[in-house]
């Protein structure tokens, strides 16, 4: 199905066999997969927003206000870069279990009263206690991605994944935009002390918070068909039949011969955009097989072992991980090598800001490109795959570059900083492309698998410029290095398991 412009608005044609959208209403909220699709991206944003609304302030006004050690400032860091890596592991099994909707709210709320207790920071203790919390915000990455997931067909799924997730990350950008510009006006148009100041700052991200989380509970659905607990009737043959999906993540599902069998169709069944099947049966195993089942801990284990996963994990380590930790000390590298930038948080933290808000573009675009290889090679997964092998590659050659010139030419600096975000953040989106495809039965394990080892990059990343002081460059020629590295000894593994029903 080709791309229209009236997709953008209208209510996307259906998957007759897992209710799954086809196309995305991004400009159409009041569908329920417009609306699905609205509060995944708004929810990340909020949080992500949040989640960074530290390293704004915390270069000059927090660190002078509270007498911190550049030492300090990196550790409370790398503790809210810790935080999410658990929250992000634990919220995989949580989205399975209690579905995204649910768990995606509960992360909210949690997050918004350490983001409300901001203001309440005496010290380094007290900094690192309360970015440790608000960490949990950055765990929100799974249920949104796993919610895009179960109302977004196959032909669709990597751009609404990249979507949301970019617009999402771009939070990240505006932060640095808007937490210092209210922490400007407190000072200039209401008089406040800059101690006081930034405390009152926080309350912003703490309302906003707290209102996207109710409306996202209230306006939306789990799943297309409705209750996460009814899950398992999402798959149905399109003349009507239910079929049950439920079960362990290894048993093959019951019921496709009954209907296979029936030899008084009345009509004959859609099979346009099914891919790799042979007939209605073969549809139905694999829907069956794509519908998220409670793990036990022995099928999870195979799930966060397969060579597939740590696969991507890798990758998204490199991409997402080399972001987080980029977005953390980019405002400092800049004022270090750009004095004329001034000393103040505002002017280098809108040129940093710059690598967060290219996820608007960046992040959407490795989506839709894993999506459109997927669809000019005949839905080959290696497609999906090379390519977040290229983007890869391509980012660590400009890590390297950018830590080898240390320019001081802040055109240069910029431009280089843009070219090599293109590429890795256009990874993320790559990334989660082909994560829907690899044990769907299992989604959320494998999102917060994969989404945990993200921040596991953040931190690796984040202690090497811990060790390295002010010497940024060395730091980014080291994770371009380290960058390569990893995409090339992945590079052969398959996409999907041998053998895997389900996700092709």
């Amino acid at each position: 199905m080709g791309f229209e412009v009236k997709q953008l608005w209208s209510a996307p044609e259906i998957n007759p066999y897992n209710k799954k959208a086809k196309s995305i209403p991004v400009l159409n909220p009041v569908n329920k997969y417009g609306r699905v699709f609205f509060f995944s991206y708004l929810g990340f944003f909020i949080a992500f927003w949040s989640w960074y609304a530290f390293p704004p302030l915390l270069s000059h006004t927090i660190k002078k206000d509270l007498h911190l050690s550049p030492n300090e400032v990196a550790n409370s860091n790398i503790i809210s870069l810790t935080a999410t890596l658990v929250v992000r592991f634990v919220a995989g099994p949580l989205c399975d279990r209690f579905g995204p909707r649910v768990t995606f709210a509960s992360l909210l709320f949690l997050g918004s009263i350490p983001t409300a207790l901001a203001g309440t920071i005496q010290n380094a203790t007290g900094l690192y206690f309360i970015r440790f919390f608000v960490g949990i915000l950055g765990g929100t990455f799974v249920p949104c991605q796993v919610w895009t997931t179960g109302f977004f067909d196959r032909n669709i799924v990597g751009t609404a994944n990249a979507l949301v997730g970019g617009w999402g990350n771009s939070g990240g950008g505006i932060t640095y935009f808007v937490m210092p510009a209210i922490f400007d006006s407190l000072v200039n148009k209401r008089g406040m002390s800059e101690d006081k100041a930034w405390r009152v700052t926080f309350i912003v991200p703490f309302i906003l918070i707290t209102t996207t989380a109710v409306g996202l509970l209230l306006l939306t659905d789990d799943t297309p068909t409705g209750k996460w607990s009814e899950r398992a009737t999402v798959v149905q043959a399109p003349a009507g039949q239910i079929v049950s999906a439920t079960g362990g993540l290894a048993d093959k599902p019951a019921g496709t011969g009954s209907i296979s069998s029936s030899d008084d169709k009345k009509a004959p069944l859609p099979t346009a955009d099914v891919e790799a099947v042979t007939g209605e049966v073969q549809i139905i195993d694999e829907v069956q097989h794509e519908v998220v089942q409670k793990p036990t801990p022995k099928e999870a284990a195979k799930v966060i072992f397969s060579l597939q996963s740590l696969t991507l994990c890798a990758c998204y380590v490199c991409s997402f991980g080399g972001e987080l930790a980029i977005n953390s000390i980019l405002g400092q590298y800049y004022l270090k090598n750009f004095k004329h930038l001034g000393q103040t948080q505002t002017t280098s933290g809108q040129w940093a800001a710059m690598f967060g808000l290219l996820n608007i573009i960046t992040r959407p675009l490795g989506g839709f490109i894993g999506d459109l290889l997927y669809k000019w090679t005949g839905h080959s997964l290696w497609a999906k795959k090379y390519w977040i092998h290229f983007v890869g590659i391509m980012s660590g050659v400009f890590l390297i570059v950018i830590g080898q010139l240390d320019s001081k030419d802040l055109d240069t600096m910029v431009g280089l900083v843009a070219l090599m975000a293109i590429f890795l953040e256009a990874g993320n989106g790559a990334n989660f492309a082909l994560v829907p495809h690899v044990h769907p039965h299992a989604n959320g394990i494998l999102s917060g698998l994969v989404g945990a080892s993200g921040n596991l990059g953040g931190i690796i990343f984040a202690i090497i410029f811990r060790y390295n002081g002010p010497n940024f460059g060395r730091v980014f020629w080291i994770m371009g290095i380290i960058v390569i590295a990893l995409n090339l000894s992945f590079s052969w593994v398959r996409p999907i398991p041998k053998g895997q029903i389900g996700g092709r």
